[in-house]
């Protein structure tokens, strides 16, 4: 007798134990390592600004000072991508090269972006295979409504402090539905964030919505899920840090292929379950050196695309040029007005069709999203710019056809089938399309230098531009446009300098917007 009644008493003891102890539990601090839209394994910037390795190293010292360092990649990596598009073994990389770094670098958590479904459908079952790091989506299935295999709709991160306590963290993933191969399917982000919440309610401490939206979708999610502690955002490549909703849910994005990336430190009290973020945007320049290891992986990889480049005609360590400036392929300049990279790459096309009155491709042809700074140029460099390439066409175009291209090209600002020319320009004063100085004859036809995907009428509100299209007619089929732009840097040679001026009077000199 006398023993049960010692049992009863320490069952009754461990449980006032359990009870009492979330009074006593210390403050758990978390560190939270977050990056976005990262399209390159190697630093950026002519080297400066950058590189998986340097994350690693990050990383690596975060985890140093805090064991419960967690790191979150919030979409967009396995395309567009210069090495991706190099083929090994008769298949290109497709993205096989970021999840080989990203987990040698120590990745943990990641979302979809919309770019991940530029892959063909074996290409991306693949990449999930080869992925060591873990997948959640809450609103991205596949064709027939399911999760991709091992691709939950949340995840959970059990973090256990030294006295035992262990805080729950709920991470949901929501991507924009901007992509839509016959694989996937959406559902609406914020509907099922909702849905997501409510599902982790109870079971969880602190709720992290890890998005792939446009900043106004990110903010309406943080307004009507106040329940959601942080946004770690992507999609946009420059940095943006808000708070919004009633709750002022702070949200994050840091700016694309890590030339920067967010550290958040969580300080979570269970005794008030209350949480404290603080967070700061860390630029990755050469002050940070680069994880041996990482590094290691990263040449491997970069090796084994230029072996594929090179069964293809390129050199990709040959240099082509020296340029004495900047030759400007971001995103918020190209998709917005003429550059000297973009009045290059036109003029090449220019000259690759004899006798062609002018020149258009569209500004989302450039993948880089970067800038070649003053110095040599090589060939590598050209398959950054246009990853993709294309051949270039010796199209005729009624004067009539052409001004509507034109006329849409300028509509089209700020997203990819923004145009970019050569011997075009438009006066200010007359809204007046100008051919090599001349006035845009409707009833003429020109010859025109175009690029192959733009006559497929697949970029945006140019669907009517197609062979098929009465007015337009293919004459011939030329190179690839890469070597087109090539050919013209070694032209100009040394002397591409600020001689070559942007072709000012196309550019309607509004504020730079980007539509991904």
């Amino acid at each position: 007798m006398k023993r049960k009644w010692q049992v009863l008493i320490l069952v009754l003891l461990v449980l006032a134990i359990a009870l009492i102890r979330p009074a006593f539990a210390q403050p758990v601090d978390i560190t939270l390592l977050q990056f976005n839209d990262v399209y390159e394994i190697t630093p950026v910037a002519g080297g400066k600004m950058g590189g998986l390795a340097r994350v690693a190293t990050i990383r690596k010292r975060l985890l140093a000072q805090n064991p419960h360092t967690y790191t979150i990649l919030a979409g967009d990596f396995f395309s567009p991508s210069a090495l991706g598009t190099a083929k090994v073994n008769g298949e290109p990389l497709a993205g096989q090269q970021m999840v080989a770094v990203l987990n040698a670098m120590g990745l943990e958590y990641a979302t979809f972006g919309n770019h991940e479904f530029d892959l063909k459908e074996d290409q991306f079952y693949q990449r999930l295979k080869e992925s060591q790091f873990k997948w959640f989506s809450s609103n991205v299935f596949d064709a027939a409504g399911k999760s991709f295999p091992d691709v939950p709709l949340s995840e959970i991160i059990n973090v256990k402090s030294k006295d035992g306590t262990v805080v729950k963290i709920g991470l949901i993933g929501v991507t924009i539905d901007s992509n839509r191969p016959n694989y996937v399917s959406y559902r609406d982000p914020i509907e099922t964030a909702r849905e997501q919440v409510q599902a982790l309610k109870g079971r969880v401490d602190i709720i992290v919505a890890v998005t792939h939206l446009n900043l106004a979708r990110d903010q309406e999610l943080a307004e009507s899920v106040p329940e959601i502690d942080l946004v770690l955002g992507g999609h946009e490549h420059e940095n943006i840090q808000q708070w919004r909703g009633s709750d002022l849910t702070p949200l994050f994005k840091a700016d694309s292929n890590v030339r920067t990336v967010y550290i958040h430190h969580l300080h979570y009290n269970p005794k008030t379950r209350s949480i404290k973020v603080e967070s700061r945007l860390t630029p990755l320049t050469t002050d940070i050196p680069e994880d041996p290891a990482t590094a290691k992986v990263v040449q491997e990889w970069q090796e084994r695309g230029f072996q594929g480049f090179r069964a293809n005609g390129f050199a990709p360590e040959k240099q082509i040029t020296t340029t004495a400036v900047t030759l400007d392929g971001l995103e918020a300049s190209v998709r917005n007005r003429p550059t000297l990279l973009t009045e290059l790459i036109a003029m090449g096309m220019l000259r690759e069709v004899t006798n062609a009155d002018l020149a258009i491709f569209n500004g989302g042809s450039i993948r880089i999203d970067d800038v070649i700074p003053p110095g040599p140029v090589t060939e590598y460099d050209v398959i950054r710019i246009m990853p993709f390439g294309g051949n270039v066409l010796a199209v005729s175009i009624e004067g009539q056809v052409l001004k509507r291209v034109l006329d849409q090209g300028i509509a089209n600002r700020g997203t990819g089938g923004y145009l970019q020319t050569a011997n075009v320009s438009l006066s200010p004063e007359s809204r007046t399309w100008l051919i090599a100085g001349e006035p845009l004859n409707l009833s003429r036809r020109y010859l025109v230098a175009i690029n192959d995907f733009l006559l497929k009428g697949k970029e945006k509100n140019l669907n009517f531009l197609t062979p098929e299209q009465p007015g337009v007619q293919v004459i011939e089929k030329k190179r690839d446009m890469r070597f087109a732009l090539i050919d013209e840097l070694k032209r100009q040679n040394s002397s591409v300098s600020s001689k070559l001026q942007p072709q000012a009077k196309q550019s309607l000199a509004l504020p730079a917007v980007v539509h991904r």
